[in-house]
């Protein structure tokens, strides 16, 4: 195959946002692990990711841009791949960084080729000297490329990818920055019983702390809570950028359909939320089967999956934790953070749903992973960031 055999069309340009919604259908849709993603929304964002892509739907777009390109070969999809500035993140690292993402390929290397040296042109022009990602479309959204743990289905909002997808994007000049832990806790054995013992202890010697659930009736002032303790504890991660309160909104929204509020946990001293740990049932039980597609047929037989979810989904993924910068490092902190997890693991127990993914969770956090580890916890799936000098 030549390079000249290669198209590269742009969305918006040329090509459909359904075309680039489809390639991972042709990549990646013979795997029985992977999951189409669905939408919830009728109309022309009925299908797959059109929501995220959406600017006029994704609050990302308030402080990115983004240019989407597919690939073809003898008249037939073969690609795609998104280059995208978050400005927000030029404004706080100052390092003339730009994006890839929704990389998906056939395994041919003149397509990623082609794909890459498309996104690479973009991103020079717009004065970036440094690729960074897989991105989509930032570290608070998919984030990594799965090289190891491909033999069961991600969890939501966890990507997959075919085991070559690594040597294309390898072999097109990126080297590693840092590997992201999955890791697959049963909650039957996650808190040993001299450990509740401990935690039940501490509580009752400080009668200024306390530990409750999510009260579904103050749905809002409880998530923005969460939220708060989120950017907080995690302003200081690798490539941590701050959730906007516009995208904090999006995400109360799209969580509601859901969440279980036994599952979201928040410690607090004096009535003031310190720690959190939010799980949700995992989303992709629910659609697993769905092939992308809710309308016109699917979405009766998703709706009962949701109104059942308590007795119809059987893991969880905890998708939020963390504790104010204040309380890390101290034995307070790790009073919280055991809490929250202990109180997220009995509600666990009691909805039947035993085992939960701690993701994602850097590899130079040793800490973390060490606690989790601690907690039965083990890597099933280990995600990679990548970069590349412009």
């Amino acid at each position: 195959m030549t390079a000249q055999s290669v198209t590269l069309t742009r969305v918006g340009a040329g090509a459909s946002t359904r075309d680039f919604m489809r390639v991972p259908h042709l990549t990646q849709g013979h795997d029985p692990y992977w999951i189409a993603p669905v939408s919830l929304f009728a109309g022309p964002l009925s299908f797959g990711e059109g929501p995220r892509l959406s600017p006029k739907v994704n609050p990302w777009f308030q402080h990115g841009e983004a240019a989407l390109w597919v690939a073809g070969r003898d008249g037939n999809l073969a690609g795609r791949i998104s280059a995208q500035l978050d400005h927000n993140h030029l404004k706080l690292y100052m390092d003339d960084t730009g994006f890839f993402g929704f990389f998906d390929c056939i395994d041919d290397q003149v397509v990623a080729d082609a794909l890459f040296n498309t996104a690479f042109a973009w991103l020079r022009d717009k004065g970036m000297r440094r690729c960074v990602g897989p991105f989509s479309f930032n570290i608070n959204d998919e984030a990594g490329l799965l090289i190891d743990g491909f033999n069961c289905p991600p969890r939501m909002m966890m990507g997959h990818a075919q085991p070559y997808y690594r040597r294309l994007v390898e072999t097109a000049g990126f080297t590693k920055i840092v590997d992201m832990r999955a890791y697959l806790t049963p909650m039957d054995t996650a808190l040993p019983y001299k450990q509740l013992k401990w935690l039940r202890r501490g509580l009752a010697r400080n009668p200024r702390l306390a530990v409750r659930t999510l009260d579904p009736s103050h749905y809002d002032e409880d998530i923005a809570a969460v939220m708060d303790i989120f950017r907080a504890g995690w302003a200081e991660n690798w490539g941590s950028i701050p959730v906007t309160a516009a995208e904090a909104k999006h995400m109360a929204a799209e969580m509601k359909y859901i969440l279980i509020p036994e599952l979201v946990a928040i410690a607090t001293i004096d009535a003031k939320p310190v720690a959190m740990c939010l799980a949700l049932p995992d989303f992709n039980e629910l659609i697993r089967d769905l092939k992308g597609r809710l309308f016109p047929f699917s979405w009766a037989k998703f709706l009962w999956r949701i109104l059942t979810r308590r007795s119809y989904v059987s893991g969880t993924r905890v998708l939020l934790m963390g504790v104010l910068p204040e309380y890390k490092n101290k034995p307070a902190g790790s009073l919280l953070a055991l809490l929250t997890v202990g109180a997220v693991r009995e509600a666990s127990l009691k909805l039947r749903m035993p085992v939960c993914e701690m993701s994602w969770v850097l590899e130079t956090n040793t800490q973390t992973c060490h606690s989790i580890e601690d907690i039965g916890g083990r890597i099933y799936k280990t995600y990679r960031m990548y970069e590349r000098e412009l």
